[in-house]
């Protein structure tokens, strides 16, 4: 699980913060959305994909610690679909009149494409695990 603490933030940041500056606002859209987009991609890839496949695997998970991972998972998924809502209001605000020139806006659109398909199946993955689906090794070891 992460050994993440209040102590490792950047200055100005707060526990729920995204990671992207809260300066963002004040970037140009296309901009805005790369860093809230990089943000979203780093906390599913170094939060919830490692707990994600700890309790998949059970790799060094013993049994009575499955509940507690489980819980943890449900709490790191909420802060990821957070980070998604802020990311996708980004995303709008690009087809807001904005300036004529956004240099990077082809690459923006692309970043969030493939934020979201990684989005989409890291939450069937939570979902099914959430839910206690057969196919689940949470489920097979009988835990919701």
């Amino acid at each position: 699980m992460s050994n993440y603490s209040i102590s490792d933030q950047p200055a100005g940041s707060t526990p729920h913060s995204t990671g992207a500056p809260r300066e963002a606002a004040d970037q140009p859209p296309d901009v805005s959305l790369l860093l809230r987009a990089h943000a979203e991609r780093r906390w599913l890839s170094r939060e919830v994909i490692p707990v994600l496949r700890q309790i998949e695997t059970s790799e060094g998970l013993p049994d009575e610690q499955l509940p507690a991972a489980v819980a943890y998972l449900e709490v790191i998924w909420a802060e990821a679909l957070s980070r998604a809502r802020e990311t996708d209001a980004e995303r709008s605000r690009l087809d807001e009149p904005g300036p004529p020139e956004q240099p990077l806006l082809a690459k923006a659109h692309h970043y969030h494409a493939t934020v979201r398909s990684l989005r989409q199946a890291v939450a069937r993955r939570v979902a099914r695990l959430l839910a206690g689906a057969p196919s689940s090794r949470v489920a097979a070891r009988g835990v919701r």
